[in-house]
């Protein structure tokens, strides 16, 4: 194999698949990124075995320089390859690999060889024999993520709720991820398939994809038996799904309540982030809320027997229903706050002792946010 680039382009593509790729893996060859050069351009793989990640530079792009003399595979150590790559002094670099896999990087009056491995002992991409592709939106998609990934376990006592299971049917996507002590459920209606699918994916690998897909990219999902693919630009993205039945969460959510306060999302983020600058001092981390609907305000208390108490009064837009007083861990309703961004919500509250969820109060059925109480008597 042999071949020259502007290392630019190169660079770009190992960063793509280095995101997955681990010093530590029972597989050493999951430790190097896999090369395979061939008429139409350079693919670069990079794996742990859960995900994988697969990217293209094409020789008819004329901003890659790229130009093959001979093709080929091999697998070269991600660490060393990267480094080197990254400080050769000029603009563009060669590679050559010998039949004994050494492997030639030259650039300029620089000249590095490295031992090579033998690409057909990678493992190979997973199969995903289907054309029935899923069209989304990149930042609808990354979106969805971000809002739902928040809630997902990361307890591997129970594995399925480590993932966020998708539901396509009737012209809707549903996502939702609990951990039990929370959940966050997003929806969209969606027009591209009319098959019907549920699936569960990692959080974790969700979140590595997201911080992949660029602005205002789209993407295209496939799924197989216990594999999504999904497309992007140049680059493939290989996941494994979760196994198993992912439980009912609709039945959590409450339909009735007897509290409701509206008010901008910022302005309690703020007064939960103060209150629990003290309740991260105690060994509980719990912060109260005061409901008093005849004055029309809202009290927040967050305290440590060690340093002291903090208390806020609010004054949000609407205040209805019965008093209440209730506590929660302030981290989960921070985070759940932090996705509504600058919107007004409404948060519901059935009893002291009950969930409680959080809305957008313009359509708010497209994006719930439920936090359970904690008991503090």
């Amino acid at each position: 194999m042999k071949f020259s680039i502007k290392r630019a382009a190169l660079i770009k593509s190992l960063n793509k698949v280095s995101r997955v790729i681990s010093s530590k893996t029972t597989i050493p060859i999951l430790t190097g990124v896999k090369i395979t050069a061939d008429d139409e351009g350079l693919s670069l793989t990079g794996s742990n075995s859960e995900v994988s990640i697969e990217t293209q530079i094409k020789s008819d792009d004329d901003n890659n320089e790229l130009v093959i003399a001979e093709g080929g595979a091999v697998v070269l150590t991600a660490g060393f390859f990267i480094n080197i790559v990254k400080k050769l002094p000029e603009e563009k670099m060669e590679l050559s690999v010998a039949s004994d896999l050494q492997t030639t990087i030259t650039s300029g009056q620089s000249e590095f060889t490295i031992n090579g491995l033998n690409a057909s002992n990678y493992p190979h991409l997973p199969q995903i024999d289907t054309d029935d592709s899923i069209p989304f939106s990149g930042d609808i998609f990354k979106e969805i993520i971000s809002q739902t990934v928040i809630a997902v376990s990361n307890q591997e006592s129970r594995p399925i709720l480590t993932g966020i299971h998708f539901k396509i049917s009737d012209g809707k996507l549903l996502a939702v991820a609990t951990d039990s002590h929370r959940l966050s459920q997003r929806t969209i209606n969606f027009s591209g398939n009319n098959r019907e699918y549920s699936f569960i994916i990692p959080g974790k690998n969700l979140s590595e994809l997201s911080r992949m897909i660029e602005e205002h990219q789209d993407l295209e999902m496939r799924i197989a038996e216990n594999q999504v693919l999904f497309i992007f630009g140049d680059t493939y993205f290989y996941s494994r799904l979760l196994e198993g039945n992912y439980p009912d969460t609709s039945r959590l959510i409450p339909e009735e309540s007897s509290t409701q306060i509206q008010l901008e999302a910022p302005m309690m983020l703020a007064s939960i982030e103060r209150a629990s600058l003290l309740s991260h001092e105690s060994r509980n981390n719990v912060v109260k809320l005061t409901i008093d609907p005849s004055d029309g305000k809202i009290k927040i208390t967050g305290d440590s027997p060690d340093v002291g108490t903090v208390e806020e009064e609010l004054e949000p837009d609407s205040v209805t229903g019965e008093e209440l007083e209730i506590s929660f861990n302030p981290d989960y309703v921070k985070e759940a706050l932090h996705s509504f961004g600058k919107t007004m919500i409404e948060i519901s509250f059935s009893s002291a002792l009950r969930p409680f969820t959080l809305k957008a109060t313009e359509d708010g059925n497209s994006f719930i946010q439920l936090v359970t109480p904690v008991r503090t008597f």
